[in-house]
């Protein structure tokens, strides 16, 4: 098992940038497909972001290609996604999730671990 924390969050104005971070114990890291997710009010929780086990591979929702990266740090057991030119629309609660698996899916079923999440609000 793997255990998921992330932090980062918070509230900043449409254009500014913000560095989320998801820290895993447990199992080791390096064996997780990982992903980001995010909800808004009212809204079903969707994808945002994948990454292979080693970095070596990414895949991001068409809306927040160009604008988010997410990378990993394996010796850190570190998640992270930077988010630039932010948007009022990326306002959610950004979730991290592991997947015992080599491909990057992005459903919801496809994870088995997830941490309990960090807000974002962009203003405009």
């Amino acid at each position: 098992q793997v255990q998921l924390e992330e932090s980062g969050g918070g509230s900043v104005q449409a254009g500014g940038s913000l560095r989320l971070s998801c820290a895993a114990s447990g199992r080791t890291f390096s064996t997780y497909t990982m992903s980001w997710f995010r909800q808004a009010p009212g809204k079903e929780r969707e994808f945002v972001a994948a990454i292979t086990r080693t970095g070596g591979s990414t895949y991001y929702k068409d809306s927040v290609k160009g604008r988010f990266t997410i990378s990993r740090d394996n010796a850190k057991n570190t998640l992270y996604l930077q988010m630039n030119s932010l948007k009022p629309e990326d306002t959610a609660v950004y979730y991290c999730a592991a997947r015992d698996g080599l491909v990057m899916v992005t459903t919801i079923p496809g994870y088995d671990y997830w941490g309990q999440g960090t807000q974002v609000t962009v203003s405009s």
